[in-house]
């Protein structure tokens, strides 16, 4: 029995210091394992902590237009500043709680610019990148201008600086207004000129405004756009003018009444007015008309003369004017170059009553239809035509 006991005792002892000696190796190891992983964490929280740019360092081709955010993943935003490489410093606008960043101006082309952000919690991020450059940037020219009034027949007109290869784009750029709400669509008349016109005439008192985001926008061929521009206009009384080459007249008629009939005298049989919708443009008093600008040379028929009340109907050159030559043969015989002659008094009467957008309807001559794509001749391309666009070509 004694020899019994001891045994067991030895065994027992020897089972405790392998036990005793399994926990001080466990410990070793769980110790170990703790203070890497706690390292880690430690070092994971601390970058998640660094306050997030939206642009990445080192970015190119960054659109002006885009705003740059920082935002905290700590305690909140200590400071930010973002300067170009001037040292210029960005306006911008911290979040009332102090938890992200934003930039409140548009940026520069051709920049560079360095955002630096520090954490409540001292982490810090930086970041430098370069906005869009440009080959070229491109400018807008809107008519009508802004604040004025028109007739009913006006068409909103954009004009660039340079050829548009991204049509749809510019298109998708541009937002028309109208009150009340009417039908209308863009329509190319060149490569550097779109045009905006409702379905039908306008109404009387109808308010018509346009927006276009050009700036940031990539109009192709590597141009940008240089600026946004918007305009706004008013649709006045309804001036619609008949000239009727059977008839030798011009009937003015503003909102349905018939103000005056003028006997006018229309292109020759060589050279005769174009029928068709033409819309009223500039108003000249004083007017120094030359073919050669149209394409007619002085020794083939052609002429230099200087007019009066001279209101234009047509890029091309027909104007209703003044010709106290041909005062003879206003009423009864054609004798222009294409343009409606009628007395002093009448031009300017015509002109004086007229406003940019009104209304000339020629009919009944021997010349073609004016080309819609003449620059005032916009109602003579079908509507259905206008309405399925080309921003294709």
């Amino acid at each position: 029995m004694q020899l019994g006991w001891r045994g067991s005792r030895w065994r027992r002892s020897v089972a405790a210091s392998l036990c005793a000696a399994a926990l001080v190796l466990s410990g070793c190891t769980i110790g170990t394992d703790g203070e890497d992983s706690g390292q880690e964490n430690q070092q994971e929280e601390a970058k998640a902590q660094a306050p997030k740019i939206s642009v990445a360092d080192d970015a190119t081709d960054i659109n002006p237009t885009e705003p740059v955010t920082v935002k905290s993943l700590g305690d909140g935003l200590k400071s930010v500043s973002m300067v170009n490489e001037s040292g210029k410093e960005v306006e911008s606008e911290l979040s009332p709680d102090g938890m992200s960043w934003t930039t409140k101006e548009k940026l520069g082309y051709y920049r560079t610019y360095t955002v630096t952000a520090i954490d409540k919690n001292g982490e810090k991020s930086t970041s430098t990148f370069q906005t869009t450059q440009p080959a070229a940037t491109v400018d807008a020219w809107l008519s009508p201008i802004d604040g004025s009034t028109v007739g009913v027949g006006q068409t909103i007109n954009v004009r660039f600086s340079a050829p548009i290869e991204n049509r749809e784009a510019v298109e998708k750029a541009m937002e028309v207004r109208t009150e009340p709400e009417v039908e209308g669509a863009f329509y190319w008349i060149s490569n550097s000129e779109v045009r905006w016109r409702p379905k039908d005439y306008w109404e009387p008192g109808t308010t018509v405004s346009l927006k276009a985001d050009f700036y940031g926008l990539d109009l192709g061929q590597g141009y940008y756009g240089s600026e946004d521009v918007e305009t706004s206009f008013t649709v006045g009384d309804r001036v619609i003018s008949i000239v009727d080459d059977a008839t030798k007249t011009m009937e003015v008629y503003r909102n349905g009444e018939l103000l005056r009939t003028i006997p006018v005298s229309l292109g020759s049989d060589r050279w005769p007015t174009p029928n068709g919708t033409y819309i009223i443009g500039d108003k000249n008093e004083s007017l120094v008309m030359d073919s050669e600008t149209f394409g007619l040379a002085h020794n083939a028929g052609g002429y230099r003369t200087r007019v009066k009340w001279a209101t234009q109907m047509s890029y091309s050159g027909i104007y209703v004017h003044a010709a106290p030559w041909s005062v003879w043969a206003q009423g009864n015989t054609n004798t222009s170059h294409g343009c409606i002659n009628v007395t002093d008094e009448a031009a300017q009467w015509f002109q004086n009553m007229s406003k940019r957008g009104d209304l000339v309807q020629v009919r009944n001559t021997k010349g073609e239809t004016l080309s819609g794509y003449d620059g005032l001749g916009d109602w003579n391309i079908p509507w259905e035509t206008w309405k399925e666009g080309n921003t294709q070509g």
